[in-house]
C-alpha cells in the first residue's frame, strides 16, 4: 500500500519511497548499501531521470527515513520489502539496481519473488555470493572484521563512521583528492538510520549465503565492481558471483572503490545507461 511517499509492507513496517523522472519511462530501481540510504544513489537517479527513465529509490527498514522497527533486519524481509514496493507501485519491466548489501538485497528479491517485473539487474560492488570466510568460501573475510564493525558501531557509531568513510571511498590512498561533502554526506546519512537494525545489518550482509539466488538470476545481469574495493573484495564477490549467473556479465572498473557511485560516478552511469539501452 503506498501513503505519500511510504509503503507499508505486510508486517506494517512503512518504507519510504523516491521518485524521479517520468512516470511513464521504464522503471530502474534502486537498492542502497550500509550504512546509507537511498540518497547514496542521487547521482545515478538525476542522469537516468534525465534520460527518461522513471528512477526509484528507497531507504531499507531501518535506515533513512523509513520505519526503525526492532525486528525484520535480515536479508529475506529486505528482499520482501522491496517486493512490497515493486507491487504498491505496480512495476513493469524494472531494471534492479544494487550496490553492496543493496546487491545481495536484489539477488534475494528475485531469489524469493521471481522476475515476473523485472527486465535486468546490476550489482554494484555487490556481497555476492558471501562476504564471511566459510568451509566453501575460505578466502572469505575472516568473522573477526565484522565483530570489529559491530563492536565500532555499538561503542561510538558517529565516530566510526567518520573513520571508516575514507576508506569506502578510496580516500585514504596517496594522492587521492577528498571530498569533505561525500564524507559528511556518508555521515549524515549513517545518522538516520536505527543503531539496532545497522548493527544486526552486519550479520545480513556478511554471512547470508546467496548462491542459490543468484543461480535463479536468469535475466542479464551486470556485475560492476571497482578493483580498489576495499570494503567488498573483488575477488570472492564479484568474480564469484559472475560464475553463478545464468546471464551475468562483468565489468571491472580500474581503481574504483567501494563507493564508486559517487567517486566514478560518469563511469557508472554511462555503463548503466549502455546496459539498460542494450
Amino acid at each position: 500500500m503506498l501513503q505519500g511517499s511510504h509503503v507499508t509492507t505486510g508486517d506494517g513496517v512503512q518504507i519510504y519511497v523516491k521518485q524521479w523522472g517520468p512516470q511513464t519511462g521504464q522503471p530502474v530501481v534502486f537498492s542502497h548499501g550500509w550504512p546509507l540510504t537511498g540518497d547514496a544513489f542521487e547521482d545515478q537517479m538525476l542522469f537516468l531521470a534525465q534520460h527518461g527513465y522513471r528512477v526509484i529509490a528507497h531507504d531499507r527498514r531501518g535506515h533513512g527515513r523509513s520505519l526503525q522497527p526492532g525486528f525484520g533486519n535480515d536479508m529475506d524481509h529486505f528482499a520482501d520489502d522491496l517486493a512490497a514496493v515493486t507491487a504498491a507501485l505496480d512495476l513493469k519491466g524494472a531494471v534492479h539496481v544494487g550496490h553492496s548489501t543493496g546487491g545481495g538485497e536484489v539477488a534475494r528479491y528475485i531469489g524469493r519473488h521471481g522476475v515476473s517485473r523485472v527486465s535486468k539487474a546490476v550489482l554494484i560492488s555487490a556481497v555476492t555470493p558471501i562476504m564471511v570466510r566459510t568451509a566453501w568460501n575460505p578466502e572469505g573475510v575472516p568473522p573477526e572484521v565484522f565483530d570489529g564493525i559491530r563492536a565500532g558501531v555499538k561503542a561510538d557509531r558517529a565516530q566510526w563512521f567518520k573513520d571508516f568513510a575514507p576508506a569506502f571511498y578510496g580516500y585514504n590512498r596517496p594522492g587521492a583528492k577528498a571530498s569533505q561533502g561525500v564524507l559528511d554526506s556518508f555521515w549524515a546519512q549513517g545518522m538516520q538510520g536505527s543503531l539496532l537494525a545497522q548493527y544486526e545489518c552486519v550479520k545480513a550482509f556478511s554471512e547470508t549465503d546467496l548462491r542459490d539466488a543468484l543461480k535463479k538470476m536468469i535475466v542479464p545481469t551486470l556485475v560492476l565492481h571497482g578493483d580498489d574495493d576495499q570494503v567488498v573484495p573483488l575477488a570472492t564477490t564479484g568474480k564469484v558471483a559472475v560464475s553463478l549467473l545464468p546471464k551475468g556479465t562483468l565489468t571491472i572498473v580500474p581503481g574504483a572503490p567501494h563507493g564508486l557511485c559517487t567517486t566514478h560516478k560518469d563511469v557508472v552511469n554511462e555503463a548503466l545507461l549502455t546496459f539498460i539501452k542494450g
